[in-house]
């Protein structure tokens, strides 16, 4: 009677599709990835491209408190010193509705943002992160990486002997695609966060991301 009782934990998956309603997934019991395989529209793809091109150091961070009424999140001087770049407001309306769509999704007052240009790799190594939920986008370069449940020893996290080392096991979210990540604060998704990494561009190579954290 007692092994009846317990809730059994839902065998964790990850979900893909071509429409932003497969973030929504990320609310569902067991799930914890959800990518929205979006072809990022042409223009802010160009101004990511460009932005690159310049060689020039980003690394911003933001806290938003969202408004109640749901006015447009104040992304106001973000990454400003690329506002004369062709594609910039694109840019910043996209990550405007990005933030919207987060904080609808998970009914967050406040989320941290960070967007930067990354010429290596931040966390290198496969890990979980000790938070609720993470979006995670790569607006140009390489998209991060993920393993599907079993691949690896959750216990071997952080040693790289552990790591697999046969590409076809490695999974990878393609740039401009959107990927909610569940992490290990989730309610319910204790031990379960999404094992993932940041890869590491080729040489001469750097990438775009953006990253929203729901903090309250």
């Amino acid at each position: 009677m007692l092994a009846r009782s317990l809730k059994r934990q839902p065998v964790v998956h990850q979900v893909q599709g071509d429409t932003p309603k497969t973030l929504a997934r990320i609310l569902d019991d067991g799930v914890n990835l959800a990518i929205w395989q979006r072809q990022l529209p042409a223009h802010i793809d160009d101004f990511g491209r460009l932005l690159l091109s310049l060689n020039e150091p980003l690394a911003e961070s933001l806290v938003l408190e969202l408004p109640e009424d749901d006015a447009e999140p104040n992304l106001h001087g973000l990454a400003s010193g690329f506002s004369d770049l062709e594609g910039y407001a694109a840019f910043i309306a996209d990550v405007s509705w990005l933030v919207s769509a987060f904080a609808c999704l998970v009914g967050a007052k406040r989320i941290g943002l960070r967007v930067r240009v990354l010429d290596k790799a931040m966390c290198p190594r496969f890990h979980v992160d000790h938070v609720p939920v993470r979006l995670i986008t790569t607006y140009s370069g390489i998209g991060s990486q993920w393993l599907k449940e079993g691949v690896m020893d959750r216990r071997q996290l952080g040693k790289p002997e552990a790591e697999p080392t046969d590409d076809s096991l490695i999974e990878n979210i393609a740039s401009g695609e959107v990927a909610l990540l569940k992490g290990e604060k989730w309610h319910g998704n204790e031990g379960f966060g999404l094992i993932h990494r940041s890869p590491q561009p080729a040489p001469g190579e750097r990438r775009l991301i953006l990253t929203l954290d729901w903090l309250a």
